[in-house]
């Protein structure tokens, strides 16, 4: 006879309709971005599109503001993870810094829409601004402990490893972001490019 409770914990792992239709709602906002702009977008575009009355779309998210900070909360959540591993990364610096730079560059490649947008939104919606910001920190650490492990010195002036990982983060951000609107190749270019330049920065050869 199948043991209730262990059933129950079984059923209790899979997703709820709302969970589902939570993460219908993040598809289709995806979906939506890649063809209207999403000042332009509206909360019934979204509705419509997931099946769902306004009324409902509002039980799961209050406004498309809300939606997108969900949705990009999603979307970054394994470059953090990256990011972590990146700091803990026990290869060659020069290794450790290629590994960094093509994990960076695959969730530009498969995320780039998403998150240009919602960096374009940061300015207006608080909580897309504070993640963007809390995940630059995570890179910034890791890229200093590379760049320390590299031999730059750990202390707070402008030549230090922090100083100068947070000079590398926002390089790499700003030309991924431009990168990814134009071609794949622009971004394997653009990934190589900082590549390079994180090199230099820890006195490595490229």
């Amino acid at each position: 006879m199948a043991d209730p409770v262990r059933a129950g914990r079984r059923r209790s792992t899979a997703p709820s309709k709302g969970d589902l239709r939570e993460l219908r709602i993040l598809e289709v906002l995806g979906e939506l971005l890649a063809v209207k702009s999403f000042d332009a977008l509206t909360t019934n575009d979204i509705a419509e599109r997931a099946g769902l009355s306004r009324a409902s779309m509002y039980f799961y998210f209050s406004s498309k503001q809300e939606a997108l900070v969900a949705l990009f909360a999603r979307t970054i959540e394994a470059l953090r993870e990256k990011s972590r591993a990146a700091a803990d990364d026990p290869a060659a610096p020069r290794d450790a810094i290629a590994t960094a730079m093509a994990r960076t560059r695959d969730r530009w490649r498969e995320h780039g829409l998403i998150m240009r947008v919602t960096i374009d939104q940061s300015s207006t919606i608080p909580e897309v601004g504070a993640l963007w910001t809390e995940t630059a920190e995570i890179f910034i650490d890791a890229i200093a402990a590379i760049l320390v492990r590299a031999g730059v010195p750990a202390h707070d002036g402008p030549d230090g490893a922090a100083a100068i990982a947070r000079a590398l983060c926002w390089m790499i951000e700003r030309t991924f972001y431009h990168a990814s609107a134009v071609s794949p190749e622009a971004l394997d270019q653009a990934c190589e490019t900082c590549r390079v330049v994180w090199l230099l920065a820890a006195g490595i050869e490229p």
